[in-house]
This record gives structure tokens, sequence and C-alpha cells, in this order.
């Protein structure tokens, strides 16, 4: 019985200790809060200066070390790159009239804002040349998947030649498909539209199969380049490179381009066909 007493008055005891001990616990937590509060800076208060002492300059020479964070800051957006990429050239073997296409852009610039080089055209082996346009662009990046781009195209073929106002949009889509579209305003009012989309399937780490879309657009006709109001052409592509090296890779492949409505028309007056279907055989290279 006495031994029950005690057990009985040594939880009471506890029970009443409780109590003090959480009571305690609270004033020192808000005494801690109130030192924080009081050590904190004030909400317009000033930034402190970076810290200009660096651990790694008491055991390496401070010159180099300098030299290094420099090359760092500028790594991480203030550098200026180039590149130039042929994308296609290739030859292209049709029943009667093999040719030759060309589409590569060059560039320099930063992360954010590019100035770019484009070029692109085809013609005829041993013939005539049937198309060449150049543009110069200025290139913003508004997200890390996509730019709005602007400036000048020149058409040096077909004749008459043309020279363009141009803006659009280059990015990668989900999925991974790489699209561009953009809108041309001649210096003779006419006005097109041009919508290009690929994809990179990799069947290896080197074996690529890209196939790839152009679509054109005229807002009216223009007999004398042959364009008809609409949907005037069509060009759909599947080609199978191999990277050799990620900067130098050939390629194999089927091309076939459709000329739709009034300019299907036009090229029948012509004398040619408005659809042609080519095996293509090309390189592919950066630097």
């Amino acid at each position: 019985m006495s031994r029950v007493l005690a057990f009985a008055l040594i939880g009471a005891a506890v029970t009443l200790s409780a109590p003090a001990q959480a009571q305690t616990m609270d004033h020192a937590a808000h005494s801690a809060a109130a030192r924080d509060d009081a050590d904190a800076p004030a909400a317009d208060s000033v930034a402190p200066p970076p810290p200009t002492d660096h651990a790694a300059d008491a055991i390496y020479d401070p010159a180099v070390m300098a030299r290094a964070r420099a090359a760092l800051t500028h790594e991480h957006g203030g550098m200026t790159y180039s590149q130039l990429m042929i994308d296609r050239l290739e030859y292209r073997a049709q029943d009667g009239r093999d040719g030759y296409h060309w589409e590569g852009e060059g560039w320099i610039g930063g992360d954010i804002n590019r100035l770019a080089i484009k070029s692109e055209g085809e013609g005829e082996v041993g013939g005539r040349l049937e198309s060449a346009e150049v543009q110069l662009l200025y290139s913003r990046a508004i997200d890390p998947w996509w730019n709005v781009v602007g400036g000048v195209r020149q058409d040096f073929r077909p004749q008459p030649d043309r020279t363009y106002a141009t803006i659009g949009i280059e990015g990668l889509a989900p999925y991974w498909f790489e699209v561009e579209g953009q809108l041309f305003l001649s210096n003779k009012g006419d006005a097109h539209a041009r919508l290009e989309a690929s994809y990179d399937q990799r069947i290896t780490q080197r074996l690529i199969l890209q196939p790839a879309m152009e679509v054109n657009l005229a807002a009216q006709d223009v007999p004398e380049l042959g364009i008809g109001s609409g949907l005037s052409d069509v060009e759909l592509g599947l080609r199978l490179r191999y990277e050799f090296a990620r900067e130098f890779a050939p390629y194999v492949g089927v091309n076939w381009e459709r000329k739709l409505g009034d300019t299907a028309r036009y090229a029948r007056l012509e004398g040619e066909k408005p659809a042609a279907t080519s095996l293509v055989v090309g390189l592919r290279f950066w630097f």
C-alpha cells in the first residue's frame, strides 16, 4: 500500500510540473524570437556588400583566381558566341531532272540577343538557279525555348527579285519538335507566310531519322513569280543521317514537293510538273 501511494505522489508531482515546464519553454521561445527580430535587418535596409575576401586566395594565386571568377561570370550569360550551321547541302535525283538544294544559318550573339543570316535555295544541275534567298534577322529569346525574329529577306531568284520585311517565331515545341513560322511583306505589297517543322528521332546515339515539313501560303496572286493565293506549295522530307561527329553528318533520304491551286496552274503554263519526288544525298555540318 505504501508503494502505491508513493507512485501516486510521484505521478501527481510530474503532472503539476509539466505546465510550468511548458510555460518556461514558451517564454524561452518568445525570448529567442524577440532576439531574432531585433537582429533582423529592416525591410528597407540596404543589402550588405558582396564579400571581397575569398578563401581560395589564401591557397592559390589571387590574380589567377580573379581571372577564373571573371571567366565564370562571362560563362553564365556574358560571352559572345557564334555558329555556322549548314543544315542541308544535298543532291536531288529526280526522273530526268536532277537538282541541288542548300539551307543554312550563321549567327553571332549571346543567350538573349543574336544577329543571324539565313539562306536557302535550289536549282538544276547544269541548269538554271530556280530560287535563292538571304535573310538578315535580329533574334531575341523570350523564354528558354522560344525566340522572336525580325528583319529583311532578299530574293535573288526567281526574277523579278523581291525584298521583304519579315517577323516570326522559332523554337522547340513540346515533344521536341523544332518549329519556325514567318510572315513576309514585300516591297510590292504582297504578303506571304511560311511554316516549317522537323523532328529528330534518334534510332541510336549517332543514327537519326528526321521527318520535316514546309508549307508556304500567299495572301494574293503574284503571277510574275508564279505564286497563287492561298496554300501555294507543300514540301515533305524524310532524311536518315549518321553523325560521325556532332559537327559532321552525311545523310540520305527522300523529298516530295507539290504546288497547289493557282501555283500549280502557273507551273503547268511554264511547262513544269506541279509535283516532284526526289532521292536525296547530302551533308549536314556546323562549326
